[in-house]
């Protein structure tokens, strides 16, 4: 191929950071500008069992034969890892920091790859997209003369995670933890709690900042100095957050929405026709489901329109186990027909057998008697639960990607966050949204049976429920509309929000090339 050909067709390298969610949001972000630019080679690094992982799933899914996988030499033995973890997923919460530290080590792997790419094809990547974990990946970008820009979910999650991190705004100046208090750059009225704080960020201080503090600030403040930010969000939907992010970019760089990223077939808005109960048929071959999703769409056939309530807190964390005896008990005082994804409670190994003795004793057996809940282990078809009919509302973990997953379907939301950003979703959800309500925090508070039993009620039966289902509804229209692309009568070209928008990154990476590129080919690290 010709130096010519291949800036025509160009190179992207995108990194994402090694956990479940990440890698989703990263694959799809590929395929999606695969559509949009066919010729363009997309490059995803990570590390061997990580690479493994993401072969399998672009194996399953037909992705473009332009997306390609490089690894990244990785040990976790060598960081006081259990070996063999190279994700987030497989490693219990307390070690997690030890990978994030880890992760920094990979900066002279990654530029040894860059640098052989470059040789190989005789010219410097268009741009580099990364996991804003990888702040340092701007560096190495700056270096070798390519544009660099940071990828994130939630713009209001992402802009709260950030600010923060980088004000501690949780502390005064004598260093105690204040109960409510004002997020910098966000509106005067936005106040959090410190039990909506993660435990690292409620354990620090402004005396000394720990170890992950300095890490978070460092990738942080290195990501807001990158030629961009990717948001997998609708510019229509995340109004405050999106002026937030915005206002942190180091000199005004631009955000892009660029979401969501999600199936076509989500976006088709045909959950509630006349035409009868939606079935779809594109299961995940590699995911290894604790259902035939068949049976689990038959089982939903039966129900009627909005009477299910969905339960399912995501692949990374779960809930305690006497938090999953109180939320059994109220599921079922609650008299509503439920799915229920079933992983071992917090503190055990996620990968291991769920035992029923997790579970009030005979619950197991009352459901297969009443057929009022379906309990799936492992994995489920989300996305086909979502868009049936019959789906009511998610009680959910409020990590982005579910979010999405349900607004898309006009599916309400019950919230229970557990860690990271989520806690910042459920607050955006509920209060700026209005399409959820939040049934606890965590696992450290008190939750009794009663108290579940309380909030779902009204959420599949109230007013307050059709309330929020209108709003939901209202919302799914919004994300469909910034995804839709066609000609109106007139023969003009319409373009929704979000497809401009990517399509006005992708103008901006290939038009652009930085001055080392533009001279003849960029110096090696």
């Amino acid at each position: 191929m010709s130096t010519q050909q291949q800036d025509e067709n160009g190179h992207i390298i995108m990194f994402p950071f090694m956990a479940q969610g990440h890698f989703t949001r990263f694959l799809a972000l590929a395929k999606f500008i695969s559509q949009r630019k066919p010729n363009t080679k997309i490059t995803i690094v990570n590390t061997p069992l990580n690479v493994k992982r993401l072969q399998s799933t672009l194996l399953n899914s037909q992705a473009s034969n332009n997306i390609c996988l490089a690894e990244l030499p990785f040990s976790s033995s060598d960081h006081g890892l259990p070996p063999n973890s190279e994700s987030i997923d497989s490693l219990p919460p307390h070690l997690i920091p030890k990978l994030f530290f880890a992760s920094e080590t990979l900066q002279p792997s990654f530029e040894n790859l860059i640098n052989e790419i470059i040789r190989t094809e005789n010219r410097v990547p268009d741009c580099i997209i990364s996991d804003f974990f990888f702040g340092w990946v701007h560096d190495t970008a700056k270096r070798i003369g390519t544009f660099s820009f940071c990828f994130v979910s939630g713009a209001y999650g992402a802009a709260m995670y950030f600010s923060l991190w980088l004000h501690f705004p949780h502390r005064n100046d004598s260093g105690d933890l204040i109960e409510q208090f004002h997020v910098p750059e966000f509106p005067d009225t936005c106040r959090l709690h410190c039990s909506q704080l993660t435990p690292n960020l409620r354990a620090e201080t402004n005396k000394q900042e720990s170890t992950y503090a300095k890490f978070s600030r460092r990738q942080i403040s290195l990501s807001l100095k990158s030629d961009g930010m990717l948001c997998n969000s609708v510019e229509e939907i995340e109004v405050v957050g999106l002026k937030v992010l915005r206002n942190l970019m180091e000199n005004s760089k631009p955000v892009w929405t660029i979401g969501p990223l999600l199936p076509s077939y989500l976006l088709q808005g045909n959950k509630n026709d006349d035409s009868g109960p939606v079935v779809v048929s594109h299961f995940r071959k590699e995911k290894e489901f604790g259902i035939a999703p068949e049976i689990c769409i038959e089982w939903l056939n039966q129900q009627e329109p909005c009477s299910v309530l969905y339960v399912s807190f995501g692949s990374q964390f779960t809930i305690s186990a006497p938090k999953m005896m109180e939320l059994a008990l109220g599921l079922e005082k609650s008299g509503k027909f439920f799915i229920w994804v079933l992983r071992p409670p917090s503190g055990f190994d996620s990968k291991s057998e769920f035992k029923s003795e997790w579970l009030p004793e005979g619950f197991v057996e009352r459901m297969n008697e009443t057929k009022k809940g379906l309990l799936i282990k492992k994995w489920a078809p989300q996305l086909e639960i979502l868009c049936h009919r019959s789906t009511g509302a998610f009680l959910s973990h409020s990590g982005w990607n579910s979010v999405l997953e349900s607004l898309s379907q006009g599916v309400p939301m019950i919230a229970w966050p557990l860690f990271a950003e989520q806690n910042y979703n459920s607050k955006m959800i509920q209060e700026e949204m209005g399409v959820s309500v939040e049934l606890t925090r965590g696992n450290e508070g008190e939750l009794s049976s009663e108290d579940v039993k309380k909030v779902i009620q009204p959420v599949m039966d109230g007013t307050k429920g059709e309330e929020m289902r209108k709003k939901a509804m209202a919302i799914a229209e919004k994300i469909r509309a910034a995804m839709r692309e066609d000609t109106d009568e007139a023969g003009s070209h319409q373009k929704g929000s979000s497809i401009k928008s990517v399509d006005d990154f992708l103008a901006m990476v290939t038009s652009k090339r930085v001055a080392a590129d533009a001279d003849e080919h960029a110096m090696p690290i």
